[in-house]
């Protein structure tokens, strides 16, 4: 019986520690990943990675934005990241007089470099575990929600003694589920110019038929600069700020890869949850996924047809139909991943040998033995949630009349606030509303918005209608069109004239019109339908989830103790290393792990936008005017490696064993997806944009060679 036992517990160990697998806090790589890093090529120390007394590699990373990575390339600020990550600032930049998007942009000179008051970056400065001060006097006799309270009163407490000169931002964040936790300690900038991006012909070339694809071909990069104060510190932008100096920025390599290389992943991956129970990946894969997949595939055809039909529209909704393709596609190919892997069944198998192992001793099973049926039960509830909370959050309130309305919540409130105390109030609503209705087009809204009204009542029970939506039913006899041209025609939400004009008037009638208005009403009344009848329940078992996961995460690493669990990424500083790799992703095909600019030529179609290559790329091409950047006479642009990554990582510097600077992570493959849930080492890949690649399109397509003069190169 012991010997059957230990086999049971090795077994899953030995599965788990075989792969390039797994997103690893800085501070701890010395401690239990370093050893296994040098063995696999890297070069440098542990504190070249992350120091809080020298400058090292964490100083010349950032998180980009709310959700991507950059990485420092000079000592003047400048910034790569991808053009993705860039996109909606290159948007924002863009008109159709000066389409930057179709033309591409490169300052030529610091004076042309375009502000962004909306972008960011963050440096971390340092990090701290902070476990036992956020968990001081809590017991494993504390309900849950006096778990919560007591630690956000810890953290409130350990923010406040923690605050540095006022100038660094603070942060604490769970791991494990909330039986660690550590601090980070941010440095802001909010000067960050845009100096440069390749027409999306480059930067998204493929565009969504190509999104998590291989063979990729896609030159996803965009060019930034930080700027900084005269004392090389954060500021808001001014025409007086001057290049940011960083502690630190990654050398150039064009000395390329080839297969087996290490490479490693040094950025701020968003979301993964590796831990999950078996009930939790059912609902995701059976309930959450398919929904939102099919509300996300009806949104994307009306964008995609008034965007073919329209060089206005296709400038105004393309950085939405981006944001609304990524993750449809991805939930295709996670779904399409776990079915593969059999991951429920992997995970029950798991469960099993779990029980087992928790029914061999008293102590644990009066601990743990409840631990799945629990699991069990509460999946089963919050499943029918689920589904409701797909067709309103992918569905109804995605429409952009009813997601402004929101903005007038608090409009009751407003009747006995002086002008003073108002005038800031519409001062942010006004500049709202030049933002949307900027990008916004009434007919491709309302068409959306018709068949979210149609696919929400063909969906979900009438009980779960507000009172307006029974009316509207009702009264359009299910013409969902009728409806949504009628309501549109007499709500202030339809354009940025009538959002101005009801708040000048707001004094004299402003409280009357927003009571009778049909999208002010029916955004009232579909959130208070959700606040008295949804949410409640889905805090109260998504409550027992955060508990029970806090639990069995703590059981697990008992159940496995030689195992190393790395934690689930939160959109913190990691590091993640593996080799340039090749894969096969079916029976009898094999992907090889580079991409070249033939490759780009090969797939040249004028008829079709993603494909369209520019004239002068082909000229470089006919010309073989390839500079240094070729190797043997060929362009490679991209390449595949082992490298455990997520949505965040996107931008990361992919680094060598010298940590120079390889290219620029920009996506996984399509049969990958999965790897949020489940990693599998013979089909999850990172994708790598080859930094030779993006040096050509600047110093040869654009012309910018002054930015690869800022570098310093190695050859």
């Amino acid at each position: 019986m012991k010997k059957y036992l230990l086999f049971v517990i090795l077994f899953p160990i030995v599965f788990n520690t075989i792969a390039d697998e797994g997103m690893w806090i800085p501070i701890l790589l010395k401690k239990y990943k370093f050893e296994d890093m040098q063995k696999k090529g890297f070069k440098l120390t542990a504190e070249d990675i992350y120091s809080v007394n020298q400058a090292s590699m964490k100083d010349a990373v950032v998180l980009f934005g709310r959700g991507c990575t950059g990485e420092l390339v000079s000592n003047e600020g400048l910034l790569l990241t991808n053009h993705h990550c860039g996109y909606g600032s290159i948007q924002a930049q863009s008109t159709v007089e000066h389409d930057y998007l179709r033309n591409g942009f490169w300052a030529m000179n610091k004076s042309e470099e375009l502000s962004n008051p909306k972008l960011s970056v963050t440096f971390l400065v340092r990090m701290e575990d902070v476990t036992s001060k956020v968990l001081e006097g809590i017991n494993n006799n504390v309900s849950q929600e006096e778990r919560a309270a007591k630690i956000s009163k810890n953290i409130a407490k350990i923010k406040k003694e923690s605050s540095e000169e006022k100038r660094y931002s603070i942060d604490i964040k769970p791991f494990y589920y909330g039986n660690e936790y550590y601090m980070f300690v941010y440095e802001v900038f909010k000067d960050v110019r845009l100096v440069g991006a390749p027409p999306s012909a480059i930067g998204k070339f493929g565009g969504d038929t190509d999104n998590w694809m291989w063979p990729r071909h896609t030159g996803d990069f965009s060019v930034f600069r930080i700027y900084a104060n005269k004392d090389n510190q954060s500021a808001e932008y001014s025409p007086n700020n001057v290049p940011y100096k960083p502690k630190k920025f990654f050398p150039v390599s064009l000395k390329g890869v080839k297969k087996d290389d290490f490479t490693m992943v040094y950025g701020f991956p968003g979301t993964t949850q590796e831990y999950l129970p078996s009930y939790a990946i059912k609902l995701l894969t059976e309930v959450e996924n398919p929904h939102q997949i099919k509300l996300r595939e009806v949104r994307m055809r009306i964008m995609n047809e008034d965007m073919t039909a329209s060089p206005k529209v296709r400038i105004q909704y393309s950085n939405k139909y981006a944001t609304v393709s990524n993750y449809w596609k991805k939930w295709l190919g996670e779904n399409r991943g776990l079915k593969r892997l059999n991951a429920i069944v992997k995970k029950q198998e798991f469960e099993n040998k779990f029980q087992e192992w928790v029914k061999t001793d008293s102590e644990r099973k009066n601990i743990y033995g409840n631990i799945l049926p629990e699991y069990k039960s509460v999946y089963e509830k919050l499943t029918p949630y689920t589904r409701i909370e797909a067709y309103l959050f992918e569905g109804v309130m995605t429409d952009e009349m009813v997601k402004f309305a929101g903005n007038f919540k608090d409009y009751q409130s407003w009747k006995t606030k002086s002008d003073s105390l108002l005038t800031p109030i519409f001062t942010t609503i006004r500049a709202r509303s030049r933002d949307m209705f900027k990008d916004f087009n009434i007919s491709t809204n309302n068409r959306m918005f018709s068949l979210m009204l149609k696919m929400y009542c063909d969906s979900i029970s009438p009980e779960y209608y507000p009172q307006i939506l029974k009316s509207w039913n009702k009264k359009y006899k299910g013409n969902w069109d009728n409806c949504v041209s009628d309501i549109s025609s007499k709500t202030i939400f339809s354009s940025d004239l009538n959002v101005n004009s009801f708040l000048e008037n707001f004094k004299n009638s402003g409280i009357k019109t927003l009571e009778k208005d049909p999208i002010f009403i029916f955004y009232a009344q579909i959130a208070d339908m959700y606040n008295e009848s949804i949410l409640p329940s889905v805090n109260k078992y998504n409550s027992k989830v955060d508990s029970l996961n806090r639990i069995y995460m703590k059981a697990q690493m008992e159940f496995q103790p030689e195992r190393l669990f790395y934690p689930d990424a939160n959109l913190t500083l990691r590091v993640t290393y593996g080799k340039v790799n090749d894969y096969s992703p079916r029976d009898g095909v094999t992907y090889d792990w580079f991409t070249t600019l033939d490759g780009i030529i090969d797939k040249d179609d004028s008829t079709i936008y993603d494909y369209d290559v520019p004239a002068r790329l082909k000229e470089l091409w006919l010309k073989k005017d390839y500079g240094r950047y070729a190797e043997n006479g060929v362009i490679k642009v991209c390449f595949t490696g082992s490298n455990h990554t997520t949505g965040g990582n996107s931008g990361s510097p992919v680094l060598n064993g010298n940590g120079e600077l390889l290219g620029l992570n920009f996506d996984r493959n399509w049969e990958g997806t999965m790897s949020d849930i489940m990693y599998d080492p013979d089909q999850c890949r990172n994708i790598t944009l080859d930094i030779r690649y993006v040096l050509f399109i600047i110093d040869k397509f654009a012309g910018a060679g002054h930015l690869v003069n800022e570098m310093t190169i190695v050859e």
